[in-house]
């Protein structure tokens, strides 16, 4: 596959409103795992956050330091006039690879399945640095192979291991029961601690 996964593909995707992957709400996984959560200080991140769906819910159940990051600009500014409230410094218009602030959780959601698989590795190692000590990583990804070429682009639970296994305790990565119906039994939910 040549496609050219950048920022204006991103963008025009949003632009052209062909955003499949977006449920126009936090998915039940997300919002179950942040009802759990007690301590609402925690600083949160969402990489490849796009409508933000899961800030939104977040930030309306009293969690305050919620981080944003998004490589295309058009989503991450519907976000904020929809939440105008919102810190415009968590707000990060940003490639997640160049992103250096640290976090107690980050959030997992459609971002993994839109990388190429060949960054994967990448993805592990840098989810590690943006963890603080005992830090989470959190979220849903999907437990199956596209016939398609992506994105998404699907994996298997024993593929994900092998990429995070060298840099976090892997506390949950099992069939995730509350998927939204197109998804039901083609995800996982994963819990992953920072070593």
């Amino acid at each position: 596959m040549n496609l050219s996964l950048d920022q204006s593909y991103w963008t025009a995707r949003y632009e052209q409103n062909q955003i499949g992957w977006d449920v126009g709400q936090a998915t039940a996984p997300i919002k179950q795992f942040l009802d759990q959560v007690e301590d609402k200080s925690i600083h949160i991140l969402i990489p490849g956050a796009g409508n933000a769906h899961e800030a939104a819910y977040a930030w309306e159940n009293g969690f305050e330091n919620i981080h944003v990051l998004d490589f295309s600009h058009f989503p991450l500014e519907t976000f904020q006039n929809q939440y105008p409230d919102f810190p415009k410094d968590q707000i990060h218009h940003q490639d997640f690879f160049q992103h250096s602030l640290q976090y107690d959780l980050i959030l997992e959601q459609t971002f993994f399945c839109a990388l190429p698989i060949r960054m994967r590795q990448d993805y592990a190692k840098k989810m590690h640095s943006l963890l603080k000590q005992d830090g989470l990583l959190a979220g849903v990804m999907f437990n199956r192979i596209f016939e398609q070429d992506g994105p998404p682009f699907g994996g298997t639970v024993d593929e994900y291991q092998s990429y995070f296994e060298d840099y976090f305790d892997i506390l949950t990565m099992t069939p995730c029961h509350n998927s939204i119906p197109p998804r039901a039994g083609s995800e996982i939910f994963i819990r992953l601690r920072k070593k």
